[in-house]
């Protein structure tokens, strides 16, 4: 029977996976999007709604436990300040996952993992000037 064993081991022991989940949900929240495998981000996703779910609550105590996970200050004052105000007419379902397929050294089955609203915008392609004095 499989009983308590659910969730992502990662081939790591228990604190080299805390400290590598730490370290990818402080990234995810800094740069708001970022590329993994797939199995990292699937363990990712419900720590960082988490994070996003304490920054909506917007108390001393929600501060202090993301403050405690996340490994810098810059990213607990995101979470409150812009995270927080971007999220707050929606009840979960802040990071999507998108696979883009295997790498090329190891064949790992990769994943572009975002924060929902932090999509790259589309630059409309430049058109070249032609010379002027030519003809």
């Amino acid at each position: 029977m499989r009983h308590l064993n659910a969730g992502w081991k990662l081939g790591r022991n228990t604190s080299h996976r805390r400290a590598l989940l730490r370290n990818l949900v402080t990234s995810l929240i800094e740069r708001e999007r970022m590329v993994t495998t797939v199995a990292k981000a699937k363990a990712l996703r419900p720590l960082a709604e988490k994070m996003i779910t304490l920054g909506k609550a917007e108390t001393l105590h929600a501060r202090r436990q993301a403050a405690a996970f996340l490994e810098t200050p810059a990213s607990v004052k995101k979470v409150f300040d812009t995270l927080s105000a971007r999220f707050m007419g929606r009840n979960g379902g802040y990071v999507r996952i998108t696979h883009l397929g295997w790498r090329a050294g190891d064949g790992a089955d990769m994943a572009l993992v975002e924060l929902v609203g932090s999509e790259l915008k589309e630059k409309a392609p430049e058109k070249k000037k032609k010379a002027e004095g030519k003809k």
